[in-house]
């Protein structure tokens, strides 16, 4: 884990973001540091020194599909993901 990570937001590390039209989020109470997220999307999410999910500025370069799925791998569902128009897509 690298230590100076390019975030997407410094701010708010975990999010809400927004990707093209995804509006995207980490809930960090539900976060288990599972890292699942990472190996499915790893230009979009890497772990915190608290072993947090945190979204990288990179997030561009990971596809609508591929961050859906990192949010579906997720063991907790600590991702969630909204359209442009606000309706959840994941967790349903």
């Amino acid at each position: 884990m690298e230590n100076n990570q390019n975030l997407k937001n410094t701010q708010n590390p975990s999010g809400p973001v927004n990707v093209r039209n995804l509006k995207v989020w980490v809930d960090r109470d539900l976060c288990i540091g599972a890292a699942t997220c990472v190996a499915v999307a790893p230009k979009t999410f890497n772990l915190d020194s608290q072993a947090k999910a945190v979204i990288l500025e990179t997030v561009e370069e990971d596809t609508d599909e591929t961050i859906i799925d990192a949010a579906r791998a997720c063991p907790v569902a600590a991702i969630f993901i909204e359209d442009e128009k606000r309706n959840r897509i994941f967790p349903k």
